[in-house]
């Protein structure tokens, strides 16, 4: 069970970050001096990717150029000497074979998955969400990818959350297998404290196996009218192994506010351009608050 092929759903209209989405999509904000979504390509390529296809909408063009070449930017770099810079530009063009495809109409998460079902063909492949950052030491799709295989199983990408908090995301029921895996039984979309099933939550990392595609396909829509993975996956579990994967690292929800200052300032402390600087410059601030 080789896992080549990635699909990062982006067609979200970024309504949580308005008003600087309303011409800018979400996954092109820069998060210090890359923009979001480059964060993720490069964790799907460090997991052992090769080919990603982004699923967008038709006000996300701008992806589709940033992966691009520019030559004539390319050859004012070359010009003027600035070699560091030309190599980071064409570096991002050259990632990955990046496909795209669109979301003709906002129909949900498990929708625009399903777009990618001629692209994956009859492979398992990686789901990475576009607002979700990781920050680990081994990519968090190569810790689902190594339990998709050893199990011969899907894989979902989860960690503890409190009681409070669950009502955000997907609850999964589950039953240890070894480490930080586990087997899945049921899951359930935004569910109420009195409804979830453990405070296990699904955060947004997945490897599915093509046998999703026909359930999404025959899906009726569940929660706020679309069609939801979480309700495919709930069926593909009680139909095919999957696991849970409790997975080592910090996970940034960059699709709010708050989510998305945080992931700045912790990757920005990390930058070697910039680390010193601001831990110097926060340690001032909080002396005068």
């Amino acid at each position: 069970m080789k896992v080549r092929k990635a699909v990062i759903p982006a067609a979200g209209l970024g309504t949580r970050m308005l008003p600087a989405t309303k011409t800018v999509p979400k996954e092109m904000l820069p998060l210090v001096d890359k923009p979001v979504i480059q964060y993720i390509i490069e964790e799907a390529v460090a997991a052992g990717i090769e080919d990603i296809l982004i699923v967008t909408n038709r006000a996300k063009s701008a992806m589709d150029d940033y992966f691009d070449y520019y030559p004539e930017l390319e050859t004012r770099l070359n010009q003027a000497g600035k070699e560091k810079e030309l190599f980071e530009v064409r570096r991002a063009a050259d990632l990955a074979n990046i496909f795209y495809v669109r979301q003709k109409e906002t129909k949900g998460l498990g929708h625009a998955i399903w777009r990618a079902k001629r692209f994956v063909g009859d492979e398992p492949f990686a789901v990475l969400l576009g607002d979700d950052i990781m920050k680990a030491q081994v990519p968090v799709t190569r810790q689902l990818i190594d339990a998709a295989e050893t199990y011969s199983a899907s894989a979902v990408g989860v960690q503890y959350v409190a009681t409070e908090a669950i009502s955000k995301y997907s609850s999964v029921k589950v039953t240890p297998l070894e480490g930080r895996v586990f087997r899945v039984s049921d899951m359930n979309e935004k569910p109420t404290p009195e409804q979830m099933l453990s405070n296990y939550a699904i955060l947004g990392r997945y490897v599915l196996t093509p046998q999703i595609f026909d359930i999404l396909e025959n899906l009726t829509p569940g929660y706020g009218g679309e069609i939801q993975l979480t309700d495919g996956l709930q069926k593909l579990c009680h139909t095919a192994p999957m696991v849970a994967v409790d997975f080592e690292g910090r996970r940034y929800d960059t699709g709010n506010l708050r989510g998305f200052l945080e992931a700045t300032i912790d990757f920005a402390l990390d930058h070697p351009q910039t680390g010193d600087w601001l831990a110097q410059f926060i340690r001032s601030k909080a002396k005068s608050l």
